[in-house]
């Protein structure tokens, strides 16, 4: 019965192909036959000059339309449709990355080198990535701690504003003073009260952190609903529990709010500041990259920017969904 309930309701399903598992594959196939066409294209059509390394390009292409392949198949007799999600995602990037190779490297219908070719990048990661893999490391350390930091200065100060109004009376006209500012519009005194370049950097990154970590904190703090106080209290709570294991839980929706938000912002302020002071980092690899006219330097390390961003926001994601399982029914994820 159970194996007749599964096949009714695929069948049912819009999503699903006529044996409920077909689609993923079929989308994953298509991303195989478009990364190979788009590989393909690059090695045999002929460049307009010298655009850097086309056949490994080709090669790239053809390793990303083997591997979608051999996944469609996999999930083909592994029963997993992990391909639906992915697949139009992976034919969408082919094309978009086959366009730019035409209208680039091929038809040279772009001023260069102002508009690098898909091949310049490969170059640059296969030539340059010691100094790229270093930039990339001593911006994620920087960016963990000021972003940790502040996290946890605008949580621990965001409780005890919504928690105490004393405390509230005090601090908030601090917040409205300050947490308007851009955190950049510190960067002179920043450096000139730190003692390092990395230690101001790690300022301005908690600083542009711990703002909207702090008033979403407190936000999430003072909605609480007040009924929740009075059960807990009926029962003996006292104020260490009621802290804890009411009014915190309670507001984490709106803390991971401030986080995401924070985390945007100190993307930012790290371009910013390592563009100022530091020897090593993707900001200080832009300015270094846009001095000398190296184009295809200054995008790759954007590429890694974003993957960056990107990666941390997943991470954020997951970090939510874990602590936030018992409120699964009441989030929309």
């Amino acid at each position: 019965m159970r194996v007749l309930a599964q096949r009714v309701s695929a069948a049912h399903d819009p999503a699903a192909g006529p044996t409920g598992r077909l689609v993923p594959q079929r989308t994953g196939a298509w991303a195989g036959i478009a990364w190979l066409a788009m590989a393909g294209l690059t090695a045999f059509w002929s460049d307009a000059g010298d655009v850097g390394p086309t056949g490994l390009l080709a090669v790239c292409m053809a390793i990303v339309g083997v591997a979608s392949l051999g996944a469609a198949i996999a999930n083909l007799f592994l029963n997993r449709p992990t391909g639906l999600q992915v697949g139009p995602r992976l034919v969408a990037l082919a094309l978009v990355i086959g366009l730019w190779e035409v209208v680039t490297a091929k038809l040279d219908l772009l001023p260069r080198p102002f508009f690098a070719t898909p091949q310049s990048l490969i170059e640059v990661y296969a030539d340059d990535w010691p100094r790229l893999g270093e930039c990339t490391l001593r911006s994620l350390m920087l960016l963990v701690t000021g972003y940790v930091l502040g996290a946890a200065l605008g949580f621990v100060s965001g409780v005890a504003i919504g928690w105490s109004r004393a405390i509230g009376y005090w601090v908030h006209p601090v917040l409205r003073f300050i947490g308007p500012l851009p955190a950049t519009a510190w960067l002179p005194l920043a450096f000139f009260a730190f003692p390092s370049s990395w230690s101001a950097g790690v300022f301005l990154i908690a600083l542009a952190t711990g703002f909207p970590v702090t008033v979403l904190t407190w936000s999430g703090v003072a909605s609480v609903t007040p009924a929740y106080y009075d059960v807990a209290r009926t029962l003996g709570a006292r104020p260490t529990f009621l802290i804890l294991k009411v009014a915190i839980p309670a507001a984490m929706p709106s803390v991971f709010v401030g986080l995401f938000m924070g985390l945007a912002g100190s993307f930012a302020v790290l371009v910013v500041a390592e563009m100022m002071g530091v020897k090593a980092g993707l900001g200080w690899y832009l300015n270094w990259a846009q001095g000398w006219a190296a184009y295809p330097n200054m995008y790759a390390a954007l590429i890694l920017m974003a993957l960056m961003c990107s990666g941390l926001i997943t991470l954020l994601f997951r970090l939510r969904g874990w602590l936030l399982s018992w409120q699964r029914g009441l989030l929309r994820w």
